[in-house]
């Protein structure tokens, strides 16, 4: 029989040599690159009468000096506009937000502002820390569920906790690379990262019940037995299942990357990440974090971190 569980500290190495590359991205100010959201800026809904290519309007807000819009469609002939915060007119003349209409009739031909505000410092603060209350209240309520599903095993406080272990490891899996590709590429995080981030979760913590609830199942078949042989068995008769599945949403993300657009992009690859990375703390890192808590090895993980982490 394959045994997974002997090699946990190998699973442990390879987590913390994919983690402590963004944690030292994150540790560079800034963080992040923020979008509109996360900072301030204005944002345009426009309707127009002739068809519009998406692309097209990316390129004209590119030359009227806003490379950084975030374009959206909203409907037919619609879009929605993200920009940094425009410059008001004043009596010496129009402001931004004028000359970049006319810019764009003068292009497109006749439009119509639907709706135009602008997001304050004050409300993209208040926005980061919702986002972040959001965070902590899915893994304090994710904690005391899965305590209670699990009442019926013994230490059920161990599987909520390497739960949320298993969750803030795919956290800073995907905030971390994000925090790079700010760095190199320029992309931005906005709200929608944090819907996907949540998405994220959701899924990781999934899978990972997936998993606790086979090996609560065999404890109870097998109460005698080793608890590293009942977590290694649990873990082959639901690997396929993880693996299928993931393989299934994978497959999916990969063709909406390749052909959904520019827009939805970077959404759909914090969900590529993220869940690559559940389904793999799912298998190799809470299920072995039961196994290494069960034998009293947490002090001997902490020995072996610190002299990894060691520098020569």
């Amino acid at each position: 029989m394959l045994d997974i569980v002997g090699k946990r500290y190998w699973y442990f190495l390879f987590s913390l040599l994919v983690i402590v590359p963004g944690v030292i991205s994150l540790a560079i100010p800034p963080a992040f690159k923020p979008g509109v959201e996360f900072t301030s800026g204005s944002t345009t809904t426009l309707r127009f009468e002739q068809p519009v290519d998406q692309e097209e309007l990316r390129q004209a807000y590119h030359e009227l000096g806003h490379a950084d819009a975030i374009i959206q469609h909203a409907g037919e002939g619609e879009y929605l506009v993200r920009t940094r915060t425009l410059a008001p007119g004043t009596a010496a003349g129009p402001g931004e937000k004028e000359d970049i209409e006319a810019a764009l009739r003068e292009r497109f031909g006749a439009l119509t502002v639907l709706d135009f505000a602008t997001v304050s410092p004050v409300v993209a603060a208040e926005i980061v820390r919702n986002a972040a209350l959001a965070v902590a209240a899915a893994s304090v309520g994710i904690l005391l569920y899965i305590t209670w599903a699990f009442r019926s095993v013994s230490h059920p406080v161990r599987y909520g906790t390497c739960a949320i272990v298993a969750l803030v490891h795919d956290i800073l899996v995907v905030v971390g690379l994000f925090s790079i590709f700010g760095k190199v590429f320029g992309t931005e995080i906005n709200a929608m990262f944090i819907t996907a981030l949540l998405t994220v979760i959701g899924f990781s913590v999934h899978d990972t019940i997936v998993v606790f609830d086979r090996i609560r199942e065999n404890l109870k078949r097998n109460p005698g037995r080793e608890f590293d042989d009942v977590v290694n068995e649990s873990l082959l008769q639901t690997l396929g299942r993880s693996l299928n599945t993931s393989l299934t949403v994978v497959l999916t993300l990969v063709a909406l990357i390749l052909f959904g657009g520019v827009t939805i992009r970077d959404f759909v690859l914090v969900l590529l990440i993220g869940i690559i990375s559940g389904t793999y703390s799912s298998v190799f890192n809470a299920s072995q974090l039961l196994v290494v808590w069960e034998y009293g090895e947490l002090g001997t993980l902490f020995r072996r971190l610190r002299t990894t982490l060691r520098p020569a």
